[in-house]
């Protein structure tokens, strides 16, 4: 049933998705109420108040053709992503992958949705959802979502009509739900540059792929084991009595890598793999890549090296790192608690609530990790919410899509072990032949997502002037 026009459009958050959301609904002509609480409440992770800040890395993931990151940033270009487009002016050497000036970005998105005459923007906190059908809800409050408004979440998602159960499913920061979905997101260290001793580091790609825009620490066998027992000696900061550790798995701290085994961070972010020292020729035994932070050049993180040690300790044993034996560090890692519903249970393909049409969810609170992830839900649900606002249905994208593919995962996974995901070609459907070139079945995917996502924008009339392919 349609729903009816002339709804009022209100945003929660203006984070990643949130602001992505807000200007779709605004190029389509739909009026848009955007809130966000900072500055009058803060959050344990952010340092500004601008919007659409990034907290973790400043990486977009791989811009490698017909990788899976790169297909969904394709879709979101095609689809005329303002927050991609951004990303692309405040780019930052790194190599294959799209890095940003994480500051430059955020201030840009935020003068771009200020300056929206459609788009007006309330300072100020939420603590409930309009229960009211006149007024179609996003929220995009994203991992910190705070204790007033999480209630309310759950009270919406509790009913027996959302989840098909009692209890409600939900993650929020404060005490614990019966039933929560909790986990910790990660923050790397950041080092000053000129604080690096690059006379022990090199400059290099893996597999010299790209520019060579990665400052590379290499360690010999000796280093390497004196820095992992400094690592397992180091103290974790100290955790609340009702808090339980939960990773995400794709963004495990490095002292819980380090404890599974003694050469598994050497099979991670510390593989010497593909990146050969020039100097000797050789691969290392292990190494801590450096990606720029900014257009400066000033300051760099340290590549997967986010964790939960105390900052004394982390000073302690970073310093043991070649290169970083000086440094100064701008900022270092931390653990802050995450925020996201189980999506399985609440939500439809068009990210709406399945008890609640008019509440739709996106960005990292819906399930999804990663910055362009939580772009792209959020362009979805402002694309679908200028739908409902002016009487129309909403189009779920191809599940052959990456898109379809992320929505589809969130939405139809197992409700009791949902975890949130990052896009990967195992989200993708398989091709309808076997393709034993792994390379090759790629590109298939892609091109046939592609062709599936075109068919999708042409029937929604949703195609960007400036996205031709």
């Amino acid at each position: 049933m349609k729903l009816e026009s002339h709804k009022r459009v209100c945003i929660i958050g203006a984070g990643l998705a949130g602001s992505e959301a807000a200007w779709q609904c605004a190029r389509r002509g739909i009026a848009v109420e955007l809130f966000e609480m900072r500055p009058v409440r803060t959050t344990p992770a952010h340092q500004t108040d601008d919007f659409a800040e990034l907290v973790c890395s400043n990486s977009l993931k791989s811009d490698s053709e017909n990788t899976a990151p790169w297909l969904l940033k394709e879709e979101m270009r095609r689809a005329g992503s303002h927050l991609l487009e951004i990303a692309r002016e405040t780019a930052v050497p790194a190599g294959h992958a799209l890095a940003v000036d994480r500051a430059e970005f955020s201030r840009k998105v935020t003068e771009a949705i200020s300056r929206e005459p459609l788009i007006t923007i309330r300072r100020e906190e939420v603590t409930q959802v309009e229960n009211d059908p006149l007024t179609i809800t996003i929220i995009a409050t994203g991992p910190l979502t705070s204790d007033a408004l999480s209630r309310d979440i759950a009270r919406l998602s509790s009913s027996p009509a959302s989840t098909g159960q009692s209890s409600t499913d939900l993650s929020r920061a404060g005490a614990p739900a019966p039933h929560n979905l909790c986990f910790y997101d990660s923050i790397s260290p950041i080092v000053e540059a000129d604080s690096i001793d690059m006379s022990k580091v090199y400059l290099a790609a893996r597999y010299d792929k790209g520019s060579a825009d990665y400052i590379n620490c290499p360690m010999s066998k000796d280093e390497y084991d004196k820095f992992y027992d400094a690592l397992l000696a180091a103290q974790s900061v100290e955790q609340k009595d009702w808090e339980k550790l939960n990773y995400f798995e794709s963004c495990l701290p490095i002292e819980e890598i380090a404890r599974r085994g003694r050469d598994t961070l050497r099979f991670g972010p510390m593989k010497p793999v593909g990146l050969k020292d020039p100097r000797t020729g050789r691969i290392p035994y292990a190494a801590v890549q450096l990606r720029q932070e900014n257009l400066r050049a000033d300051s760099y993180n340290l590549v997967g090296f986010q964790n939960h040690l105390k900052f004394g300790d982390q000073a302690r044993v970073l310093s043991l790192i070649p290169g970083l034996e000086g440094a100064r560090f701008l900022r270092y890692g931390q653990i802050h608690r995450n925020t996201y519903i189980n999506s399985p249970t609440l939500l439809n393909p068009t990210l709406q609530m399945k008890s609640h049409p008019h509440v739709l969810f996106a960005g990292q609170i819906c399930g999804v990790e990663g910055y362009v992830e939580s772009i792209a839900t959020g362009l979805v649900a402002g694309v679908n919410a200028a739908a409902l606002a002016t009487g129309g249905d909403p189009a779920p994208p191809p599940r052959a899509t990456a898109f379809g593919s992320l929505v589809h995962y969130i939405t139809q996974a197992e409700s009791k072990s949902f975890q949130p995901a990052n896009i990967t070609f195992d989200l993708l459907p398989a091709l309808d032949r076997k393709v034993r070139d792994r390379k090759e079945r790629h590109r298939l995917q892609c091109e046939l997502a592609l062709r599936e996502f075109e068919g999708w924008l042409q029937q929604n009339a949703l195609r960007s002037a400036s996205a031709e392919p």
